[in-house]
């Protein structure tokens, strides 16, 4: 915990004050202007709200939300005065204001009392023409969900939820019982969306929204009353950059959402306590849902299989063990009354709590199915224990009737049934549990706690204070010692040394760092100590946008999935059916005979005999194997990407990219490194090489082009005690930048050109054949090259390269041996284009293409059939990376083209466009094998449950048995899916 004292200089509970009266003088000026406006209407409000009961006060607590309508037909003032009159009279309504003229009408309310599809009905009510919704929002939130067993559980949450109002899309994932739903929270909320989820039978929590990372969580002491904590929610809903505030009186918690841009945790904290002198506020860390949440589940079923233990082994000794053992089981055949035994009693009560107590789930689970009108693995597991039970209460019943009754009961099996589903459930959850490691590794990466640093206006350090890293706000000045952990996305300001980066981008190698360069957020400072300013912090750091990333992709369903879904509509009917006509198919046949008595196992008849095939076949197939059969395996490797440095967007980029059969690059900035480098300069006067690197600094400095950034570097280099001036003492005068050319100035009485042959061409400054030749050579070469002329005369050159990235060539060979085709398609002239496409091998090259061509030629080779990938990094990429079947961003691009692309190449590492096709390749593969797993227990144990091989063999599957089978697919499944996390990038570039 945190606390935070009142900050020096002013107080806060005077800056509060002054921020209340300029909002209360605000307030003053918008009402007197309202007042003016609809002064007749104003006037009857108070009759109106004294003698109409039908609208209330709401409670200072709830929300208010505004929403806009485009309106039509209003065409007099009276007409004006009844619509709004009409509405006000809602409950819930805070205002409306209508404008004939803009042709609109804004409506504050509050969601909880009344929602916008009303507001639109009674609008229109009044004769008026609602046409649309104005500024429509979408909202996001997560949903954990529990009481999901297979893929028929998930469609059924989907299905209730897309019939909920306002409601734009939602996706269930099974394997990480989540739910993320966009919806219009001007026509629902999620108070609602949580009832259709419960309304369908399953319970559900609400995780959070999109911006969680922007809120800060603040426990309060020194409150008196509810008074004291409403006073301080609406005087935190003052400041400037405060979105919302959530409040728990109970607890005396706060939940505050706000915008880094504008404040931040600390200054929120200290805001509230300068509120009131008794008030203390500190950080309250909540505990990560998630993670409890599997916890609970996971001790759950542990619990639940402990006890039914307890009652179920005893069970299986009395009827299976203790038989056997003449000595010592005799007791158990001791007769109570007629033909009812010790054995059946104690056997009797032992199941009953099994049964009925512990198995409660599947009732539950099988009532909402049938409600609902599915049917999911309850069903089974109920119909198959219930038939085992009820049966066996018959046979103890008719033992307690009847002295010649000889029967057996099947208790055995249902306890036996229920404590081996419970333990693959059990193994299942600690299984599903690990499936999501990397991303909690993920999460975990960044450090608990940071030094911040106090600076004073001439850049001394003040103070040092060690503070929880939440409480980071931008431009915080961090001081990060050696060996430990940078907390948040920053640049280095003072200091050097090496950054671990392989917890983020997979790069082993540690990366060297100085002032003004970025660092990441949960990387290690190897050595050396940094001063950073902290620039992103909150959602907007790399680590945050990984996480981000990687929970929706494992959320997202595969399109490979779609087999199981539709297997999963007529799944469990099927197996119902089958069961039917297995008891059916050996119940009549012994009735009549057709098999000899000798096949009926002794102490049971024809209808126990047929009973037990029956009930095997119930619970022998198993449904959840196969909807966790795609969802697993795409949570690993999504996760395990992430940890590789490949962010793939979800389970339909994952299979995508399996199928990738072309690879079309980018030049600048992914086959080539994008920065600039000196590649030679050479001499054409007898002007010294020294005075030639001065002049290119006395004149590039003043330009911000690349390449002028370049040659300035390079010269640096050449002279390191370099001056801002001439050796000779000239100044740089009338400097004057022609684009497209390059640029002119004046040293002392030379005149000075440092640019191409068009603007030699310009000024009319001869080109001779040695520079000609000079330029010819180099051009070949994919190099640019910069003239310097003095005078009229050209002095010398200067050839500028944008190297080739080292490893570019060895992915195209190796895609090449992956039967994989390599096409570059630039903007770039085309022997620039030609001479880097022969370095690398890549043969077929689009050279002078604008964006829009990128995509036309992305749609080309689509239409030829191609499966095509596209790899870019800028803006002008982004048009090819949508069309692409999948469109791979290189890490260190544009933002425009991150968020365009299927996959993210953290790295920026032209390796890790294998490592994606890979392990895309690998995770298709292991679903696959996964769904061979989950089909053949079903495709092998059905036959056997219905006792095929029992005729010719004896064999045949007690339904105990069975069911340990039907627990043992799930967890082979989820456990098959877990072996990604062994996963290698290919040898070739192992490092």
């Amino acid at each position: 915990m945190v606390c935070m004292n009142e900050t020096d200089g002013e107080k806060p509970i005077s800056s509060f004050l002054r921020l209340y009266s300029s909002a209360l003088h605000k307030t003053l000026i918008t009402l007197a202007i309202d007042m003016e406006a609809h002064w007749e209407e104003d006037m009857r409000m108070p009759f109106l709200q004294q003698s109409n009961g039908s609208r209330s006060i709401h409670n200072v607590d709830q929300e208010v939300t505004t929403i806009m309508f485009k309106i039509g037909g209003i065409e007099c003032a009276s007409s004006l005065a009844s619509i709004e009159s009409i509405v006000q009279k809602l409950d819930g309504v805070d205002s409306i204001t209508v404008s004939p003229l803009q042709g609109q009408a804004v409506v504050k309310y509050v969601p909880e009392l009344v929602n916008a599809k009303t507001i639109k009905e009674t609008i229109e009510a009044a004769g008026v023409q609602v046409t649309e919704f104005l500024e429509q929002e979408i909202a996001v939130c997560r949903l954990k969900i529990k009481g999901m067993s297979c893929t028929s559980c998930s469609e059924s949450i989907e299905s209730a939820l897309s019939m909920v109002e306002g409601v734009k899309k939602a996706v269930v994932g099974l394997a990480l019982e989540e739910a993320k739903i966009n919806y219009d929270p001007n026509v629902t909320n999620t108070a609602r969306i949580v009832e259709a989820v419960v309304d369908a039978g399953f319970v559900a929590d609400l995780v959070g929204s999109e911006n969680d990372a922007n809120k800060v969580h603040v426990k309060l002491e020194g409150i008196v009353s509810p008074e004291d904590m409403a006073a301080i929610k609406q005087s935190l809903e003052l400041v400037n950059g405060v979105n919302h505030v959530e409040m728990n009186t109970e607890e005396g918690k706060m939940t505050v959402s706000f915008d880094p841009d504008l404040t931040g945790p600390r200054s929120i904290i200290s805001f509230i306590q300068g509120t009131g002198a008794c008030y203390q506020a500190s950080l309250y860390i909540p505990e990560r849902q998630r993670d409890t949440e599997r916890n609970h589940e996971i001790r759950t079923y542990r619990n639940h299989f402990f006890w039914s233990c307890v009652f179920s082994v005893p069970v299986f000794v009395f009827s299976m063990v203790l038989p056997m053992i003449p000595p010592y089981g005799n007791w158990l055949s001791y007769k109570i009354h007629n033909m009812l035994t010790v054995g059946m009693v104690s056997r009797w009560i032992l199941c009953t709590p099994v049964q009925f107590v512990i198995g409660r789930r599947f009732y539950v689970g099988s009532y909402h199915a049938l409600r609902r009108r599915s049917a999911n693995m309850d069903v089974l597991v109920a119909l198959g224990t219930n038939a085992a039970y009820f049966y066996s209460v018959y046979t103890v019943i008719k033992a307690l009737l009847s002295d010649k009754f000889e029967g057996q009961d099947f208790f055995e099996t249902s306890t036996m049934l229920i404590s081996f589903i419970l333990l693959g459930k059990y193994l299942e959850s600690m299984a599903k549990g690990k499936t999501s490691d990397a991303l909690a590794k993920l999460t975990d990466l960044a450090p608990d706690t940071a030094c911040l640093l106090t600076m004073s206006e001439e850049g001394n350090t003040l103070s040092e204070t060690e503070i929880n890293t939440r409480l980071i706000e931008r431009n915080d000045i961090l001081k990060i010692f050696p060996g430990s952990k940078f907390p948040v996305d920053g640049i280095v300001v003072e200091g050097q040394g090496y950054v671990n980066e392989s917890m983020i981008t997979g790069e082993a190698i540690p990366v060297a760092k100085t002032k003004d360069d970025r660092v990441i957020g949960g990387t290690v400072n190897e050595n050396g100590c940094f001063l950073i300013k902290a620039t992103h912090v909150g959602s907007e750091t790399a680590l945050s946008q990984i996480v981000q990333i990687v929970e929706a992709a494992q959320l997202a369903r595969a399109p490979v999935q779609k087999l199981a879904d539709q297997v999963s509509k007529f799944f469990v009917p099927a197996v119902v059916l089958a069961a039917f006509v297995t008891w059916l198919g050996w119940f009549i046949p012994g009735v009549a005979g057709i098999y000899p008595k000798s096949w009926i196992p002794k102490a049971m008849d024809e209808f126990e005999l047929a009973l037990q095939f029956g009930i095997s076949v119930l619970v022998v197939a198993c449904p959840c194997a196969l909807g966790l059969a795609t969802p697993t395996a795409v949570m690993v490797a999504t996760g395990k990407g992430a940890s590789q440095g490949v962010l793939i967007k979800g389970g339909n980029a994952l299979e995508k990219a399996h199928k990738v059969n072309t690879v079309v690059f980018d030049k600048t900035g992914t086959l080539t490194v994008g920065k600039p480098v000196v590649a030679s300069a050479v001499l054409f006067s007898r002007i010294s090489m020294e005075e030639f690197c001065d002049i290119a600094i006395a004149v590039e400095a003043n330009s911000e082009h690349p390449i002028a950034k370049a040659v300035v570097e390079h010269a640096k280099n050449q002279l390191p005690k370099h001056k801002t001036k001439t050796s000779n003492g000239e100044l740089v005068k009338d400097f004057e930048a022609h684009p497209g050319a390059g640029v002119e100035c004046k040293l002392g009485a030379r005149m000075v050109l440092v640019g191409n042959k068009r603007l030699m061409k310009l000024f009319d400054v001869p080109v001779g054949p040695e520079v000609e030749s000079y330029f010819s050579d180099n051009e070949k070469l994919a190099r640019t090259c910069v003239l310097v002329a003095i005078d009229g005369k050209v002095v010398g050159a200067v050839a500028v390269t944008d190297p080739v990235k080292p490893e570019a060539a060895r992915v195209v060979s190796f895609l090449r041996s992956m039967s994989i085709r390599s096409i570059m398609v630039t903007g770039d002239n085309w022997s620039t284009a030609t001479a880097i496409a022969k370095e690398v091998g890549i043969e077929n090259v689009f050279a002078e293409t604008d964006p829009l061509g990128k995509a036309d030629k992305i749609k080309d080779l689509q239409a030829k059939g191609m499966i095509v990938a596209m790899v870019g990094d800028g803006i002008n990429d982004s048009p090819a990376l949508v069309a692409a079947n999948v469109g791979m961003a290189i890490g260190a691009g544009t933002d425009v083209a991150i968020e365009a692309a299927d996959i993210v190449l953290i790295k920026s590492n032209l390796e890790d466009v294998i490592t994606a096709i890979d392990l895309s390749k690998k995770t298709i593969s292991r679903i696959h094998l996964n769904y061979v797993w989950a089909l053949g227990y079903n495709v092998l144990g059905l036959p056997v449950a219905a006792g095929i091989l029992f005729p010719f063999t004896g064999i045949r599957l007690p339904p105990w048995l069975a069911g340990a089978c039907m627990a043992a697919s799930s967890v082979s499944v989820v456990c098959s899916s877990l072996l990604l996390q062994t996963y290698k990038k290919p040898f070739a570039y192992a490092r």
